[in-house]
C-alpha cells in the first residue's frame, strides 16, 4: 500500500507492506488523518521526545533515525479482524479509535513508533477495544477531529471551568481552537481568546469566542481591572479581607467562622480566571503567571519542547494553580465523538484543507504560517 514514511525529519510517499490485523485488531481503510500539531513536533524534535518518553517508561516513541507512518487522529472503515476480536462491526462501518495499539510487543503509540504505523496511508491497524462506531450522519472530516477535540476537552475538564467563570485562551493555533470549541460545548458563557495571528483570531471568532484580542495591540489581562469578582493586585487582595471583616463583625453575635465556611462552600469567595496555555513556547508561563490575576488557574496544554523557567515566588504570591494536560481517557473520547455527532460542537472552523498523501510534506510547510492553515486533513484517495 501506499503511505508517507518519515525518515530524518524528512516525509517520502512510498510502498510499504499491507498491514496484517494481529490479536484484537481491526484493519482499516483510512477515510481521513489529520495533521496534529504533535506530528510537526515529533518530525523535528523527535529524538528529545523520546527521550523523555524514556523516562516515564517508554522506550519506542520514534527518533529521527526511525521510518515511522505518522499520523494518530483518524477515522476509516472496518475492513478485517484479526484473531482474538469480537468482530463488533460489518466491513465498511466507519470507526474511530485511540491511537494506542496493542502488540505481542506491547502497547504503541500510533503514528509515533515504528511499532505502530498511523494514518498517512491507505490502511492501518486499530485495537478493537479502543475503536468506536461514528453514528451515522457524521461528516467523515468531522469525525476525523474526534481526537484532537478529545485532547481539548480533557483539558477543559482539568480546568474545572464554571459556566459563570471566565476562560482565557492564549494561543489560537489548532489546540487554542479546539479548547474554545470545547468551552463553548460545555457552556462557558465567556471566552477571551488571545493570538497575534489575524486568521487566527478570525477562526477564533467563528469557534465561539467572545473576545478575541491582539496582544499585539492591547492586552488580554485589562478587562479584569475593572471585574470586581477577580483580584488583580496584592492591596485589593488584603483589603478584601480586613473589609470583610469589619462588614462581619458588625453584627453582633453573628458566626463569622461558619459564614465564612458557607461562602467557601458556595463558591461565593473571590477566585481567578481559568487560564488555557495553548502556545508552547519558552517564557509564556512566566508571561501569564505575571500578569493574570490573583488565583488563577492555569492549565498548559501547548508542548513546549525547550526547558523553560518562571519565578515561582510570583506564583505564590499569586496563588496561582498551575495544571497539565496531555491527552484524555477512553471515555472522554467516546464523549467527544458523542458531542459532535450531537451537534453539541462544529469542528468545521478547524478544518482549513484537505490533501493527498503526495500533497502531506507541502500541508506540514504550509502549518507553519498561521495566515494559511489550522487543522489540515489528509484523505489517501486522493
Amino acid at each position: 500500500m501506499r503511505a508517507v514514511v518519515c525518515h530524518q525529519q524528512q516525509l517520502q510517499l512510498t510502498d510499504v507492506p499491507d498491514p496484517v490485523p494481529g490479536p484484537g485488531q481491526v484493519l482499516l481503510k483510512v477515510l481521513r488523518s489529520g495533521i496534529c500539531g504533535s506530528d510537526l513536533h515529533a518530525r523535528v524534535h523527535g529524538d528529545a521526545t523520546a527521550d523523555m518518553a524514556g523516562e516515564v517508561g517508554y522506550d519506542h516513541f520514534m527518533r529521527s533515525t526511525s521510518s515511522v507512518v505518522m499520523g494518530h487522529e483518524f477515522v476509516g472503515e472496518v475492513v478485517s479482524y484479526g484473531p482474538r476480536t469480537h468482530g463488533r462491526w460489518k466491513p465498511g462501518t466507519r470507526v474511530v479509535a485511540l491511537p494506542l495499539l496493542e502488540t505481542v510487543d506491547g502497547l504503541h503509540m500510533t503514528g509515533l513508533s515504528e511499532h505502530a504505523p498511523g494514518g498517512y496511508a491507505e490502511q492501518i491497524l486499530v485495537s478493537e477495544a479502543v475503536a468506536f462506531e461514528v453514528p451515522d450522519g457524521v461528516d467523515v472530516e468531522h469525525a476525523a477531529t474526534t481526537e484532537p477535540l478529545a485532547v481539548a476537552w480533557h483539558a477543559v475538564r482539568k480546568g474545572q471551568v464554571g459556566r459563570k467563570d471566565v476562560a482565557v485562551v492564549v494561543g489560537c493555533g489548532p489546540i487554542g481552537l479546539a479548547v474554545i470549541l470545547m468551552l463553548k460545548a460545555s457552556g462557558v458563557r465567556t471566552v477571551v481568546a488571545s493570538d497575534f495571528s489575524a486568521g487566527r483570531r478570525a477562526l477564533a471568532e467563528r469557534c465561539g469566542a467572545d473576545v478575541v484580542v491582539d496582544p499585539a495591540v492591547e492586552s488580554p489581562w485589562d478587562r479584569f481591572e475593572s471585574d470586581k469578582r477577580y483580584l488583580t493586585s496584592a492591596p485589593d487582595f488584603m483589603d478584601l479581607g480586613l473589609s470583610t471583616m469589619k462588614k462581619l463583625r458588625a453584627v453582633p453575635f453573628l458566626p463569622w467562622p461558619r459564614v465564612f465556611q458557607a461562602a467557601e462552600k458556595l463558591g461565593a469567595l473571590p477566585t481567578g480566571p481559568v487560564v488555557f496555555e495553548c502556545v508552547g513556547v519558552p517564557g509564556i508561563l512566566e508571561q501569564i503567571i505575571t500578569a493574570a490575576p490573583l488565583q488563577s488557574r492555569i492549565v498548559v496544554v501547548g508542548v513546549c519542547m525547550e526547558p523553560d523557567t518562571f519565578r515561582p515566588s510570583m506564583a505564590i504570591n499569586k496563588e496561582v494553580e498551575l495544571r497539565f494536560a496531555f491527552c484524555y481517557d477512553p471515555a472522554e473520547f467516546h464523549a467527544t465523538l458523542q458531542m459532535i455527532a450531537d451537534g453539541k460542537v462544529d469542528p468545521s472552523p478547524l478544518i482549513t484543507g484537505t490533501v493527498g498523501l503526495d500533497e502531506i510534506a507541502d500541508a506540514f510547510g504550509w502549518l507553519a504560517d498561521p495566515e494559511q492553515h489550522a487543522k489540515i486533513l489528509v484523505d489517501p484517495s486522493r
